[in-house]
């Protein structure tokens, strides 16, 4: 996302226009709107009203946030690939849809074996994207625009292929204690099985630990093993991480959203063991049905963690405006949560919490069972209850490492389930209390890849997941793993944007000389901006919907939330109230039809008018009358001014 450019697919040849035509159509209408500035159609929340408890009203407390997974965003080159310059031509789309934050997934020099997510160079821009240049255009051009910038920042590992890690491989190097380095168990022959220090494994598949022979020892990675975790037990791996940081704010990014923060500090015992080591005083989990034991309790959300975040905070964005942070936050509870996003604690902005994307699964991720609206309600009221008297709240179903929430929990099977569900889903995230975060294309309804074969997908998880499950541990059936895969596996995001009717779904040029990255869902031809943008029926006008209330009403960002109907099985509700005003929000999530619950249906016994219904996945005729018989249809929500 940088820079804009005065012709939607400026490095393009225009294509025939049979081909394209709607995209151009899209192109017209966004390239009209250039004044059109986010940060300043955002209302500012009056000092009356409290949001996360600081004084005054953070920027970010009615805003929105946008995803960008680059890759798979806009290719403006013709190499298969989104990048920067891609990015940048679609700027005017997102200032149109109202957005106020883009989040871009990394964009720094990686050799791409977690796609980007292992950082070889954190301060060069990985020729795959584009350069700093272009990095620069997209933060003028973005700001123009009223949008901020914020950068996906892994710390928790290196790249092995960073710097830092080679030099560490040297155990007379400075940085050979930055990372969990670690001998052989006694006893065994060093890289031989049985030899690793402790039964930890991979997220990713495998052991959790990797021989070098250059050093002699096994270093210690949570995920791939070409991820090599950093250890932040050394102050000098601390300062290296802040001088980086500051080296990009300086440059003019608006904040960073930090992968796996919560797992950089690492629980070990007085000696500085792991758990399960020879001698460590702390032992280590039962070992699991695919031959190893967890490191998930022992380094997720340690005993250093707040400390750590705090002195982040003072050296990164302490004295600096207008900035905002977010942390990804494996094992953090919502309790926890409260205090790491408290703003007298000087911590966080604000976490991702993974308990509500779990209720799906079941002890292993790739265990599926069926969508239940108590268990999304009961972890969404979790977190919404953690954060009543101080903290802040991030709102998401969706993003690069989840699957499409319509083919989730919705219903993608034809067009009026899908327009419904999408809906439906969209608005009970974004009426909750809390900062949402859109990712790229649920705002069009995008849906999964539906792949069939493994040879289609791309990402390391699905594919070692595969191998470790199926094929060498041998506790899952290949077709379970491929249903597993279909319905959560992570490239169900990673399709290529589609913004219009075209081979590529606008993604690349129709006659681009190498086919995407990773194939283009073949329902571009149905779900795509240009068709969705000048729709006044659209899931993609919906969503500029939900952004203006965020934006105009301090009740919907920042209002007291009041859960009603919770034992319903369909029907998820609940109000809003700021002072005298309070709305009501009521969904049925389910796909048939679902009686008004009685708490709800007393607070409308007066009825409700027309002029009441502020939002519909219908229209307001027909929820007026759906309320009127005491009922709501199959994926019908509604927002109602009491």
């Amino acid at each position: 996302m940088y820079a804009i450019a005065a012709h939607f697919n400026s490095n393009h040849e225009v294509p025939p226009i049979d081909e394209q035509h709607l995209s151009y159509k899209l192109h017209l209408a966004t390239s009209k709107k250039k004044a059109f500035m986010t940060d300043f159609n955002r209302s500012k929340l009056p000092d009356s009203v409290r949001s996360n408890g600081a004084t005054p009203n953070p920027w970010w407390a009615n805003a929105v946030v946008y995803q960008i997974y680059p890759r798979s965003f806009q290719d403006s080159n013709g190499d298969g690939i989104g990048d920067l310059k891609g990015i940048t031509s679609r700027l005017d789309y997102l200032a149109d849809l109202g957005v106020d934050v883009l989040w871009l997934s990394p964009v720094y020099r990686s050799p791409q074996d977690d796609n980007g997510y292992d950082i070889s160079d954190y301060q060069d821009i990985d020729p795959l994207f584009g350069t700093l240049e272009d990095m620069d255009e997209l933060l003028d051009e973005a700001h123009k625009r009223g949008l901020r910038i914020v950068m996906d920042l892994v710390v928790n590992h290196t790249s092995d292929e960073h710097a830092w890690f080679q030099a560490s491989r040297d155990k007379d190097d400075p940085h050979a204690d930055w990372y969990w380095w670690r001998p052989a168990r006694p006893g065994h022959e060093p890289g031989t099985p049985g030899a690793e220090p402790n039964q930890w494994g991979s997220y990713f598949g495998g052991s959790a630990w990797e021989y070098d022979p250059k050093r002699g020892e096994y270093f210690f990675h949570q995920y791939s093993k070409k991820q090599p975790d950093l250890n932040w037990e050394n102050p000098e791996v601390r300062k290296a991480v802040y001088k980086m940081m500051n080296w990009w704010m300086d440059r003019g990014i608006d904040g960073f959203r930090m992968d796996v923060i919560t797992q950089i500090s690492k629980t070990v015992d007085k000696n500085g063991r792991l758990p399960g080591e020879d001698g460590s005083e702390i032992a280590d989990l039962p070992v699991g049905e695919e031959g190893y034991s967890s490191p998930f309790p022992f380094c997720s959300d340690g005993p250093r963690i707040d400390e750590f975040l705090a002195e982040m905070r003072r050296e990164v964005f302490e004295g600096r405006e207008g900035y905002m942070n977010v942390g990804e936050a494996p094992g953090i509870t919502p309790a926890r949560n409260e205090h790491v996003t408290d703003p007298a604690n000087k911590e966080l902005d604000m976490l991702f919490l993974f308990d509500h994307v779990g209720i799906d699964q079941e002890g292993s991720k790739w265990n599926t069972v069926p969508f239940e609206v108590k268990n999304l309600r009961d972890r969404m009221t979790e977190q919404q209850e953690a954060v009543r008297k101080a903290g802040w709240a991030s709102l998401f179903f969706c993003n690069h490492d989840q699957p499409r929430v319509v083919s989730r929990w919705g219903n993608d099977s034809d067009r009026d389930s899908r327009e419904l569900s999408a809906k439906a889903f969209g608005m009970v995230l974004h009426m909750h209390r809390g900062t949402p975060y859109i990712y790229e294309g649920e705002e069009l309804g995008m849906t999964n890849a539906h792949f069939t074969k493994l040879e289609q997908y791309r990402d390391l998880e699905a594919l070692n997941g595969y191998r470790q499950r199926v094929e060498e541990a041998k506790c899952q059936s290949s077709e379970s793993m491929m249903a597993a895969l279909a319905l959560i596996g992570r490239d169900n995001a990673r399709t290529p944007m589609q913004w219009d009717a075209s081979k590529y779904a606008g993604f690349t040029a129709p006659d681009a000389p190498v086919e995407p990255w990773i194939s283009v869902n073949p329902n571009h031809v149905e779900i795509n901006a240009a068709e969705e943008f000048d729709d006044p029926d659209s899931v993609y006008t919906f969503y500029k919907k939900l952004i203006a209330m965020r934006h105009n009403s301090a009740t919907i960002s920042t209002g007291e939330w009041h859960l009603l109907a919770a034992d319903s099985d369909q029907v998820y509700a609940f109000t809003r109230t700021n002072g005298d005003d309070t709305i009501l929000v009521v969904v049925n999530l389910t796909d048939r039809s679902a009686a008004l619950p009685s708490d709800v249906a007393e607070l409308l016994s007066d009825g409700v008018s027309d002029p009441q219904v502020l939002l519909s996945t219908y229209d307001a005729m027909h929820s007026v009358k759906s309320i009127a018989r005491g009922e709501l249809a199959r994926w019908e929500g509604v927002v109602i001014q009491l």
